[in-house]
């Protein structure tokens, strides 16, 4: 071997190892000596491309454009059905006029029902809960009794305590002299009593919240619940029709044809009587009934539609 090259090839160790480890490469790679045969091949990394994204227009079939004519054509005739149930909806003549007649004529709140009605007859310094079911109580003694009755018992029902607990302990016989001479005192104690149980121990001493359960109650009918719904918890949930409501609507002709009970006639009005008018029609004919419409001899001389009222056309009661 030649002198000089068996000197390069021993030299050549000595130079890498006093080089910066840094600038130092890989002489496997780049020498002449090494086979780079058996080294695994570099992968080279493809480019991602985006695809594409084709959009197709949607064919309509002869068979989708059918349906829809279809549907707008059975949307026109339910509309038609709409206005032709309103043309047909039996509405009396001039009730607008008729209830503003009767607003100008209690408009000065002169009747029993407005310092005495059972929305009067709960203690002011109740709290909620117990004012609610003392107006529970005034609506069930209210029943075929006036209201003057009904005001003085709940008056002394509150003197003696007036909450849940303590009516559930009264005796029967204590709480009898404390509502009489209210209509039907004796069945009333026995409500009372039965009524009041219950709220304590499935409503914690509340009335409760729906008309279905209120008029599950002992003692408590549909007109009664309508109202509690409305002075105890501020929701309307029907008319409230008494006897005064009941006479005198159907004196107006505000039912389609005469009704024999209360609820008949509450389902009678509330059909075509727009809703927003529904609670004041308890508040209104009560009072009216009892100043002018009266059971008995109606003053129909003092009354404003005495010009347009069939009642008072039918009895020849106005001059």
């Amino acid at each position: 071997m030649n002198k000089k090259l068996k000197l390069d090839i021993l030299r050549t160790p000595r130079i890498l190892r006093s080089e910066n480890k840094n600038d130092c490469k890989d002489i496997s790679s780049t020498s002449k000596y090494f086979d780079n045969e058996d080294l695994p091949p570099k992968k080279t990394e493809k480019k991602k491309r985006t695809p594409i994204k084709i959009k197709y227009e949607e064919l309509k079939d002869a068979t989708d454009s059918k349906d829809s004519e279809v549907k707008v054509e059975n949307l026109q005739d339910e509309i038609i059905k709409k206005e032709r149930n309103i043309k047909d909806k039996w509405v009396p003549s001039n009730w607008e006029t008729v209830l503003e007649n009767v607003k100008e004529m209690r408009k000065y709140k002169t009747a029993p029902v407005d310092e005495m009605g059972c929305h009067k007859c709960t203690d002011p310094k109740a709290t909620a809960k117990v004012a609610r079911y003392q107006s529970l109580i005034a609506l069930m003694l209210s029943s075929q009794t006036k209201d003057q009755v009904t005001h003085a018992a709940m008056q002394r029902l509150i003197a003696y305590g007036g909450t849940p607990e303590i009516i559930a302990g009264t005796p029967d016989h204590v709480l009898g002299k404390l509502i009489y001479p209210v209509g039907f005192w004796k069945r009333k104690v026995e409500y009372i009593k039965r009524t009041t149980t219950i709220l304590i121990d499935k409503y914690d001493g509340d009335i409760p919240k729906t008309l279905k359960e209120l008029c599950q109650l002992p003692g408590v009918g549909p007109k009664m619940g309508h109202i509690c719904m409305q002075i105890a918890w501020g929701e309307v949930s029907g008319i409230g029709v008494d006897t005064h409501v009941h006479r005198i609507c159907n004196r107006l002709g505000w039912v389609k044809k005469t009704t024999k009970t209360p609820e008949d006639t509450r389902i009678a009005v509330e059909e075509w009587l727009p809703k927003e008018l529904w609670s004041q029609v308890n508040y209104l004919l009560v009072g009216f009934g009892q100043e002018i419409c009266l059971p008995r001899f109606p003053k129909c001389n003092e009354c404003l539609n005495k010009d347009i009222c069939p009642f008072s056309a039918k009895s020849g009661m106005k001059k």
